[in-house]
């Protein structure tokens, strides 16, 4: 039996051996073709999720082909590409799409970058007129766009705002450090948001030309994923396709590079907005095809290299008193056919060279000595685990995942073999991978040619700034350090020093409608259990019971809101936080504990394989959790540091402005402070986590997902059947805690960008209810609408307008309304006007009954999706049992939505959206 085994086994090394140098074959369950003109598709049918179809429009074309005069044009194309195309003139596409249950922005988009722009499109599959629709939608995108002239006068305002929006520290200074990065290349001079020149002055005919020269069927490729008839589709596809011409004078699509030019490079950049300094070098190599299966076998081995490394800096990054508030390094993708081993470093404030020395000292320690076979074999593991776990779901993988890897295999000739191959790939080549080659990748890729130095740093420490030749000065003084090699601190000790005396299940109930079984524990223990079909290895849980931060004093409440993640920190049972990161390898798991405001519990998943550890770690954080003075020294430090520059960045200071606005400037709301840092006492901190976890008996658990009730009630009398109790339920404590009433203003001046952004708040009593809970979701939405065709589609004014409605029932019924956008500084006041307008309206005029059947569409495609999630059905249960409300209301929802009608909204918004009280807050520029 060995014999056969041995011989089978040595017969596929040598067929895959044989084939290393070939291009991997693309996946067999996708149906490909290319048309007489060179336009490509891609079809596979995949029933997850159901009823649905994922379309992407592939194209070849981005900014890296624009002349001078462009500059921008291909952002600015996919823009107008939903402004007007031959079958839905002007905002038409949107219009019918909101109408199909689909998103503008969420669900439909589209994306450019230097290279590529793609349009995505994911669409009900169980209606022949829609999904007929989507496919003329793309022929449309893929050749004919209008581009009207008044369509794009209208246009350049949005683009403008959404350049806007990226403007600020980080945007200055990669304008700086770009080009040197890109080595001068075509790469540098073609951000794809373009120039400010070009896109407000650009003539009609100069995008129209960029246009008719770059979208063209042998640059374009159609991806379609999901529950659809293959065969019938090619044949749509063919004959709605196969009519796309190609410029009669082609213009050579040039693939460009950044070119490898052997210097060595430095800058250092300052900016009054930058909240720390930032220190990085870039060692820059020709990247590795990803094509044949020796390509993959190499792509494995730098995976473990980094996957090693990467533990090396957390465990650093652990230390009692870690030398930099950031720093890791890894192998990574550039662009222009290159990657780069990057090294990067968020320094403390005044140790910039502790910082950087740390950092590289790590690289150059696995530079000279390599990695230990415990690390290797612990990479491995969790490689061959994750891959298993892949496996395992095959037949549950998203629509959206295959599109994605067929599109890289489109745009990068990155293989897509399929899951069934990259498993075989994975299993023959990761156990033979040895220690001597991965530890060559470090040799191979820190080079003392091709780097790049940046340093990014507050203005006001310009002075103080090391040069190129101290930086190097660092560098040489590490390398001529005497290293030791790196010991691998684990532990052979079981996880925790007790063992579960565990429990008993004393009553079930079983809801078949609901399929949910509820199991009570001898200890008060209450456990719902839903398995489900959505995934085959997948199962989340969440905990709750009563009481959270609220129980606590101001004075306490530092060292509660930290008291979980301080515990966490300092790991569980007899092991460390570094050494449970090792004792947990090749496990697919998580588990956190909490703290919140008015609860305490778990948040969890694992596969049904690693659920027991799951539950250990649950048990173990309960009835063992440590304390560790070190490690907390450290975090406190840390903390501290990173708060140094936060009053130089404007979006921070507006934030915590908007938080002690809104909170009417209660303690617990409003920004971090030293002040607050220094109120974290460990010992409090550390009484009140296992305080609020002393109880069991208030806890609830919630299981969703693959599971075998056989195999877990055993596991669940063992572990959570063994966990103290007292039988005391708390009840949390109203804080009287909300958004102040009135009409208040506040204004921030901060930041030098002429950028704006705008926060309107309503807020009040709420009567709640299921009924109004959806009827204030409908006004969410409907409002979101108004406000692109308004503020964005009409005016011009900005980019992304959101609006956001919450309700509560505890502590208070209360709602909030939050409109929000970015803009001018000069159009704030009219904006606003707008916005309030629209408003007004809701409640003197309600809603047109076509935004609420988009509104409809909308939720019933969310809530058939939500239906079919384990996550959302563990959200559900669990908001539902923490709000006393029924969990049969997810049967309500058809009622619920019934009774969203024009008159009802009216009434609502009339009710609550009366602008009685309401909040406006901007951040402008400094005067």
């Amino acid at each position: 039996m060995k014999f056969r085994y041995l011989l089978a086994y040595t017969i596929s090394v040598f067929v895959i051996h044989n084939a290393n140098g070939q291009i991997l074959p693309l996946d067999p369950a996708v149906r490909t073709g290319k048309l007489p003109n060179g336009f490509t598709y891609y079809i596979r049918r995949n029933t997850e999720p159901k009823n649905r179809v994922v379309m992407y429009l592939a194209n070849k074309v981005g900014s890296v082909l624009e002349t001078d005069e462009q500059r921008g044009l291909a952002h600015f194309m996919e823009h107008m590409s939903f402004n007007g195309t031959k079958h839905f003139p002007k905002s038409e596409l949107v219009n019918y799409l909101q109408k199909s249950g689909v998103r503008f922005g969420a669900d439909l988009n589209a994306s450019t970058s230097f290279d590529q722009t793609v349009y995505q499109l994911p669409l009900p599959a169980d209606n022949p007129e829609i999904l007929k629709n989507g496919i003329q939608i793309m022929r449309d995108w893929a050749q004919e766009a209008i581009l009207e002239p008044n369509e794009i006068d209208k246009e350049r305002g949005i683009v403008m705002e959404e350049k806007r929006l990226g403007k600020g520290a980080s945007e200055r200074m990669q304008r700086q450090t770009f080009p040197l990065v890109l080595n001068y290349s075509r790469y540098a001079s073609r951000l794809p948001i373009g120039t400010e020149q070009v896109l407000l002055n650009f003539k009609p005919d100069v995008i129209k030309s960029f246009y008719k020269d770059w979208y063209r069927p042998d640059l374009q490729a159609l991806i379609v994923v999901g529950d659809i008839n293959v065969a019938e589709l090619e044949r749509t596809i063919k004959t709605k396709f196969s009519d796309l011409k190609n410029p009669i004078k082609e213009k050579t699509r040039t693939k460009y590079t950044v070119p490898l030019t052997g210097r060595n490079q430095f800058i250092a950049v300052t900016d009054k907005e930058m909240p720390s300094t930032v220190i990085q070098v870039l060692i820059k190599h020709k990247a590795q095809d990803l094509k044949t299966a020796a390509d993959y076998r190499s792509s494995l081995i730098d995976g473990l290299f980094n996957q090693m490394l990467s533990e090396r800096y957390s465990e650093l990054s652990k230390q009692a008193d870690p030398p930099f508030l950031q720093g890791g390094a890894s192998i990574e993708d550039l662009m222009g056919g290159l990657d780069m081993y990057a090294v990067s470093v968020v320094a403390k404030p005044g140790e910039l060279e502790k910082g950087f020395k740390a950092v590289w000292r790590e690289s150059r320690q696995a530079q000279l000595f390599g990695f230990t076979q415990t690390e290797l074999n612990r990479a491995k593991q969790n490689y061959l685990s994750s891959m298993e776990a892949a496996l395992k779901e095959k037949n549950k993988t998203q629509s959206e995942s295959y599109v994605n890897e067929y599109l890289q295999y489109f745009l990068n000739q990155t293989a897509a073999p399929g899951i069934v191959k990259v498993n075989k790939l994975v299993n023959l080549y990761i156990p033979g991978i040895s220690l001597q080659e991965v530890n060559a990748v470090s040799k191979e890729y820190i080079k003392d040619v091709n780097r790049d130095i940046l340093i990014m740093a507050p203005e006001k420490d310009k002075a103080t700034l090391p040069d190129e030749a101290k930086v190097l000065s660092w560098i040489q003084s590490v390398n001529e350090e005497k290293l030791e090699a790196f010991k691998d601190n684990t532990s052979a000790l079981p996880l925790l020093t007790g063992s579960p005396i565990g429990g008993k299940i004393v009553k079930e109930d079983k809801d078949a409608a609901l399929g949910i079984t509820t199991l009570t524990l001898n200890n008060g223990v209450k456990v719902l259990l839903k398995k489900t079909d959505f995934k085959d290895n997948q199962i989340v849980f969440s905990a709750f019971s009563k009481g959270g931060t609220s129980l606590y004093s101001d004075s306490d409440f530092q060292s509660a809101t930290n008291a979980a993640s301080l515990t966490v920190a300092a790991g569980v049972g007899n092991y460390t936080s570094t050494q449970l990161r090792k004792f947990l390898t090749g496990k697919q798991i998580g588990v956190a504990p909490y703290i919140g405001e008015r609860t305490q519990g778990f948040n969890g998943s694992a596969t049904p394989k690693d659920l027991e550890t799951a539950l250990q770690l649950v048990y173990g954080y309960v009835t063992e959790p440590r304390k560790d003075e070190d490690i907390f020294k450290g975090l406190v430090a840390k903390t501290k540091s990173g708060l140094a520059n936060r009053g130089d960045d404007p979006n921070m200071v507006f934030s915590d402005t908007v938080s002690a606005v809104l909170s009417n400037y209660n303690i617990r709301r409003t920004g971090p402070s030293i002040e607050k840092i220094d109120q974290i006492d460990l010992d409090k901190a550390f009484n009140i986590y296992k305080e609020r976890f002393s109880d069991a008996s208030g806890l609830t658990f919630i299981f969703v997902g693959s599971i075998d009730e056989a195999t877990l009630k055993p596991l669940l009398e063992k572990y959570l059947g063994s966990l103290p109790s007292k039988g005391h339920h708390d009840e949390a404590r109203d804080l009287g805690i909300h958004i102040p009433p009135g009409k208040i203003s506040k204004t921030v001046y901060k930041g030098t960008e002429q950028k704006s952004t705008v926060y309107m708040v309503f807020s009040g009593p709420f009567e709640y209810s299921y009924e109004n809970e959806v009827k204030m979701d409908a006004w969410e939405e409907i409002l979101e609408i108004r406000m692109l065709e308004r503020l964005r589609e009409d005016e011009s004014g900005v980019y992304a307008p959101r609006v956001e409605i919450n309700t509560s029932k505890y502590p208070q019924e209360r709602f909030n309304m939050v409109i929000s956008f970015g803009c001018a500084p000069a159009n704030v006041e009219s904006l606003i006007a707008s916005a309030l307008d629209e408003v007004k309206k809701a409640g003197k005029n309600g809603p047109t009954q076509e935004n609420i059947d988009k509104f409809k569409a909308e939720g019933q495609r969310t809530r058939e999706m939500g239906l079919k999630n384990n996550s959302s059905w563990l959200t559900y249960l669990n908001g539902q049992l923490i709000n006393n409300e029924p969990l049969t209301q997810v049967n309500d929802y058809d009622a619920a939505i019934g009774k969203v009608t024009v008159s009802s909204l009216k009434d609502v918004a009339a009710k609550y959206l009366n602008g009685d009280n309401y909040i406006r807050l901007m951040l402008l520029p400094e005067k």
